[in-house]
């Protein structure tokens, strides 16, 4: 019989999904801060400040780009045999690429060969980033149950603010401690080699956990149709045949958060440091500060979508943002520190009100055949139009006005493609995730009913 976890258990699987969802995005964030910061002057050499910048960040969009192949292999997987051994996948892929990243040889050394093998594991980044996302909110959406769902499946969110805090602190301090041409000749390889030791503790705790009881379910009333000589389609193709508008919707409301998300977090480190002439330490320390506001607060925009459902929620980040795109260039064009700061971290609040209620939120959008498929897709598809032309377009706006006003109005019209997104979308709160039909679907406590009555637990 499939059961939900326990008090503990869910404890347990959380902190399994934030741990390791933290450290892969510590991975992909440390390139990110890189990529403003040496990578432009390590691997991409003699050109212009904003070109070497640009052309660093256009290897970081190439991680963006193997992000949805990699949401179709680890969903396609992920839907046959499970969440977890996918999970655990990912992180070694992951961890390893970025190890490899402080190993590397830098254009000074062996040329153009440099930024070739940066490129190729960024790629084996974006595509295991690709496969964690998906695993990891389902991992936990479908052991908790579903009144307190978006609060549960809020926690491995956190992970992304969580490694953003992690990597951009790591930077910092070596910053703070190291001269600028030390940190440049060695000091910027030791974050990137110590996601090794980060890889071997979320290992540890990533393989303890259980499987998801609704997978489980799904898996036996699969190998039931099986049985009976019905054929089973491929997950990814039986997503777009039948829930295509799911997938589509995903897009849509994960948009603007993308876009708004990088726009705070790495173009921030290029503007303040290039266009603005102030130092790096200010623009990482503007972001630690916000980003530690942003992980506590991820979790309590989660809950708020349980009492006041998914669209609510979303549409405070949504519409708040159209309206901070603006106000954020404003601070920031103080140079004043408390400005900037301030500018972060609401931007960051106004995210996290949009980022918060994601996971439960797209979980709900789809079947559990398919919904590890579906999920992975949908949101893959709008990382490479939000989050990997984000910076891109961001630098290439402030280069050819040499002002932020267009940045902003590019922020402001992806904050509205979300919000009219998520006031076409149905409310999901309240959905059961459990495969219909299936005589498990029922026995999983907390599990709603077609009428919406909760099943009790067992005794």
């Amino acid at each position: 019989m499939a059961t939900q976890a326990s008090g503990s258990g869910i404890g347990r699987i959380i902190s399994a999904s934030l741990i390791g969802t933290t450290i892969e995005w510590y991975d992909f964030f440390l390139y990110g801060s890189a990529a403003a910061l040496v990578f432009n002057k390590l691997f991409f050499p003699g050109s212009e400040p904003l070109v070497g910048t640009l052309l660093a960040f256009l290897t970081y969009a190439i991680g963006f780009a193997a992000r949805p192949l990699g949401g179709v292999v680890f969903g396609h997987y992920g839907d046959k045999i499970g969440r977890k051994k996918l999970l655990v996948l990912s992180l070694l892929m992951m961890g390893g690429a970025t190890f490899a990243m402080g190993l590397l040889p830098t254009h000074a050394t062996i040329g153009v060969g440099a930024p070739v093998l940066l490129t190729l594991l960024r790629l084996i980044q974006g595509f295991a980033l690709g496969g964690e996302w998906g695993g990891a909110v389902l991992l936990v959406s479908e052991h908790g149950d579903d009144e307190h769902r978006g609060f549960w499946a809020s926690w491995p969110q956190a992970g992304a603010p969580g490694g953003n805090l992690l990597a951009t602190g790591v930077l910092a301090l070596l910053a703070a401690v190291q001269s600028e041409e030390a940190f440049l000749a060695w000091g910027w390889r030791i974050p990137f080699l110590l996601s090794g030791l980060l890889v071997v503790i979320g290992l540890w705790i990533r393989v303890s956990v259980s499987e998801s009881p609704v997978f489980l379910a799904a898996q036996a009333k699969a190998a039931r149709q099986a049985a009976a000589g019905v054929k089973e389609k491929p997950p990814v193709a039986e997503v777009f045949r039948t829930n295509w508008r799911g997938v589509l919707t995903a897009i849509g409301t994960r948009l603007g958060e993308n876009v708004s998300y990088y726009i705070i977090t790495a173009f921030l480190l290029v503007y303040v440091t290039t266009h603005l002439g102030l130092s790096k330490s200010q623009a990482l320390n503007a972001v630690l500060i916000g980003s530690a506001v942003h992980f506590v607060t991820i979790p309590a925009w989660g809950a708020l979508s349980d009492r006041i459902g998914r669209r609510p929620v979303t549409l405070i980040g949504s519409v708040g943002m159209i309206g901070w795109a603006f106000a954020f260039f404003a601070l920031l064009d103080t140079k004043s520190f408390p400005a900037i700061t301030s500018a972060v971290t609401v931007g960051l609040l106004l995210h996290g009100a949009m980022y918060g209620p994601q996971a439960a939120f797209i979980s709900e959008m789809f079947e559990t055949g398919v919904r590890y498929s579906g999920a992975s897709m949908g949101s893959q598809l709008a990382s490479i139009i939000g989050g990997a032309l984000a910076p891109i377009l961001a630098v290439e706006l402030l280069k050819a006005h040499g002002s932020s006003v267009p940045v902003s109005v590019y922020l402001a019209a992806t904050a509205a493609v979300t919000t009219l997104t998520v006031l076409a979308a149905r409310e999901t709160r309240g959905r059961s995730l459990a495969p219909d039909g299936s005589p498990a679907a029922a026995s999983v406590p907390g599990a709603r009913t077609p009428d919406h009555r909760a099943v009790p637990a067992d005794n």
